[in-house]
């Protein structure tokens, strides 16, 4: 079981982003590979805090993350959560947080030190459409995507200009005295190569454009607007650099008869005045395909049937949903003759004359219960 993000960095539900902030770094600079070299337990933990900063200094994969736990990141590497992050990935996001500590925030074979640094290649985003059926269920999608990769025969060189390091260093002075900064060498944009050779059809960073059929596995109960991060399915970098990621979004499609809240699902049945008075059994739609129902004779219009376990799929691994059936009774618009004398005659008949129970809750009563 994956541990709490907040116990990761020492810090309470309800701690603010300087807190977090703050934290994190305390964390980071105890545990970096620098200060623990040959340590894999502590580079285990600088990874855990990490992962556990992307999540909780973003106010939206907080507030998910709030609500559904580890499981709003569940899946192919999660949804934009911190699942997989390398090295590579911690230093291009984070390096600020460092600063100076650590040789410009970095460390050796990652960006700081006397090291090469290696950059990341950009993310790629697609859009995703889901029926309410794969949405309730889980479904594992083949994407096709067009990323850049490195193309065949290309070569690098190291650059001369910052020494393959992706940092050039400048010392100003100043009345505290000789400051040290570090900015992006601007000859290789902190690759730390620059092309030797490249094919006729490579572009200037020596890619092409190549189409990739990626598996996207989509655990049930993702809501419309979820992210899934992929990792290093994105455009390559030049030379040794690290594959950006893929990014996809999730888009639901709108169901003809059900309606989703939450977790529950929502059917609206209709039903004749005789069917109601006699009862009936209608077949209708769920997520796992068609579902008799059965209805007792004298049912009243406003009845909810409750089909526990037919709803959607939690994220978070706690069973499934409700399938809510709202019975509503159709009222004919016009009679023949016949129809009127008969209704005229059940006008005064003490069956017709509503006469609610204890037991038939008001419609405020039957919404309270819908979100208890």
């Amino acid at each position: 079981m994956k541990e709490d993000y907040y116990d990761i960095l020492g810090i309470s539900k309800g701690a603010t982003a300087a807190e977090i902030k703050k934290a994190y770094r305390k964390k980071a600079v105890q545990y970096h590979p620098d200060k623990n070299p040959g340590d894999a337990k502590a580079e285990e933990m600088f990874k855990k805090a990490a992962e556990a900063y992307e999540v909780l200094s973003d106010d939206n994969k907080k507030a998910r993350y709030d609500q559904y736990g580890h499981a709003a990141f569940d899946g192919a590497g999660g949804f934009g959560g911190g699942g997989g992050m390398n090295m590579d990935d911690i230093f291009s996001q984070f390096g600020d947080i460092f600063g100076g500590a650590f040789g410009g925030g970095g460390f050796s074979g990652f960006g700081g030190g006397g090291g090469q640094r290696r950059v990341k290649g950009s993310s790629l985003k697609i859009r995703v459409s889901l029926t309410l059926e794969e949405v309730a269920n889980g479904v594992e999608k083949k994407i096709k995507v067009k990323r850049k990769v490195q193309a065949s025969g290309v070569t690098y060189k190291t650059c001369s200009t910052c020494g393959g390091r992706g940092q050039v260093t400048k010392i100003t002075n100043t009345i505290l005295g000789r400051m040290q900064t570090a900015a992006t060498c601007s000859s290789c944009g902190g690759a730390g190569q620059l092309i030797d050779k490249r094919p006729h059809d490579a572009d200037a960073q020596g890619m092409v454009v190549k189409e990739e059929t990626v598996s996207v596995k989509i655990p049930g109960g993702v809501e419309d607007g979820m992210q899934l991060k992929v990792s290093g399915k994105g455009n390559d970098a030049p030379g040794n650099g690290v594959p950006g990621d893929l990014i996809v979004a999730i888009e639901t499609l709108e169901h003809e008869t059900l309606k989703r809240e939450g977790d529950n699902l929502h059917y609206d049945l209709y039903v004749s005045i005789s069917e109601a008075v006699l009862g009936t059994s209608k077949e209708i739609d769920a997520v796992t395909g068609k579902v008799r129902i059965k209805l007792e004779p004298g049912i009243q219009s406003g009845k909810i049937l409750r089909l526990r376990g037919k709803g959607i799929n939690s994220i978070n691994g706690y069973g499934a949903g409700d399938l809510l059936v709202h019975v509503n009774v159709w009222t004919p618009k016009t009679l023949n003759k016949e129809q009127k004398e008969f209704f005229e005659k059940m006008q005064d008949n003490e069956n017709f004359i509503p006469s609610p129970e204890k037991s038939d809750k008001s419609f405020f009563e039957k919404v309270k219960d819908m979100f208890s």
